[in-house]
């Protein structure tokens, strides 16, 4: 069972200017819901106990969302709204499970994992990039399945077109399993279109073994001046510890860039 999950929301959101130049990414509506609860209903639907967010200090206003008890508690006083209790109810039911890191210094995904490795209780936990939205199927909840089955890391992926892989971590397959998973021989982090093994890239979503923190502690950065976790997870791979990639049956949407968001709401908006 994994009980734990990281998420970090630290990263400054460029891809969506001017939208994100005062309001976090992350709090920004899809559908008129923000981004982060769809991450957060698949966490817990999954059935993890606790959730990490990584933010930085100029991403207060993420923590401002689950505090802002003084103001709810003022208009429910006022209005007693039906919808706004709701609201309030279901923002400390998620307050419940999560807890606060930061990461003030943008030094890549992989460094802000790092930050956390003193909360991490288990040998495995789950880590989940909220830019990336997979709807219809509870993605995180398949992996936590094949993960008892086959005590092996884990990570969603899919096929994306070859002049796109170098947007993505993309990885070669060794051995089947069945139809939706195999295990994996190596993976890159945004390779150029000749280096790439493959078409098949890591999605946002991620089982991956405690043991990981060992390597990043000692991993340099890439050539982007950032710590990637696609780095620590091939070193894993050369020691021998066993990732799945997992093709996931739910539909991907990305949330990171201004026509991905657009066309998310819209998506969501069909359910």
């Amino acid at each position: 069972m994994i009980k734990q999950a990281i998420i970090p929301l630290a990263g400054l959101g460029t891809r969506l200017l001017p939208l994100t130049s005062v309001f976090p990414k992350e709090l920004l509506p899809i559908n008129g819901k923000p981004g982060i609860e769809y991450i957060l209903d698949e966490c817990i639907e999954a059935g993890v106990k606790e959730i990490i967010f990584i933010i930085s200090n100029k991403k207060e206003l993420i923590k401002k969302y689950f505090y802002n008890d003084n103001f709810y508690l003022k208009i429910i006083k006022q209005k007693k709204d039906k919808r706004i209790i709701n609201e309030y109810k279901k923002i400390l039911k998620y307050r419940k499970k999560i807890k606060f890191i930061y990461q003030n210094i943008p030094l890549g995904t992989g460094d802000a994992v790092l930050k956390t490795s003193r909360l991490i209780k288990d040998k495995h936990f789950l880590l989940m990039l909220p830019d990336d939205l997979i709807i219809k199927k509870n993605c995180s909840k398949e992996m936590i399945k094949i993960h008892s089955k086959f005590k092996s890391s884990v990570m969603a992926s899919m096929n994306v077109k070859k002049k796109d892989v170098t947007r993505w971590g993309i990885f070669s397959l060794s051995k089947k399993i069945n139809t939706s998973t195999h295990y994996i021989n190596n993976v890159i982090e945004k390779p150029s279109i000749k280096e790439a093994p493959s078409n098949k890239a890591v999605i946002g979503r991620y089982i991956l073994p405690k043991k990981i923190f060992s390597i990043l502690r000692n991993q340099k950065a890439g050539r982007d001046g950032e710590i990637h976790i696609t780095d620590a997870i091939q070193k894993l791979i050369e020691n021998k510890e066993k990732f799945i990639a997992y093709s996931f049956t739910g539909k991907y949407l990305d949330c990171g860039t201004m026509n991905g968001y657009i066309n998310s709401s819209k998506e969501i908006g069909k359910l």
